[in-house]
């Protein structure tokens, strides 16, 4: 399997309910390293996984929907506890339906999956893989 990885950053404001999360249930700040994984099974007619271009601009289009947010407050989001791991998935899903409206070109046809991973920091991240 190929892949290439493009790579963005988010900033943004939520809280959590459920005594799990414990001080995190306030409202508080996170900043996101954002990497996006393209695969593919073999390369295409010109020895790429993808655009490396347009898949930078495509995952900067999406991380601009959430960026400087207070997710709490967006209607698609509200009420739901915004973990890491969700938000990989929001974002892959989102990423996942420009790919299908062509946003990175005919070439994006032959690939077979997308990975999202969210670094909170040095030492912890999270991640989503889902098949396109």
């Amino acid at each position: 399997m190929f892949s290439i990885t493009v790579r963005d950053h988010i900033m943004i404001a939520h809280s959590f309910r459920g005594e799990v999360f414990g001080p995190a249930q306030r409202l508080h700040g996170a900043t996101f390293l954002v990497d996006a994984t393209f695969r593919r099974r073999e390369l295409d007619e010109d020895n790429i996984v993808v655009d490396i271009g347009l898949a930078t601009r495509e995952l900067a289009a999406v991380t601009a929907e959430l960026n400087y947010r207070n997710l709490d407050e967006e209607p698609d989001l509200k009420g739901v506890n915004t973990s890491t791991e969700f938000l990989a998935k929001v974002i892959a899903d989102r990423l996942a339906e420009r790919i299908a409206k062509g946003a990175l070109g005919e070439g994006a046809k032959g690939l077979a999956g997308i990975t999202v991973t969210l670094h909170e920091s040095h030492i912890a991240w999270a991640s989503y893989e889902r098949d396109l």
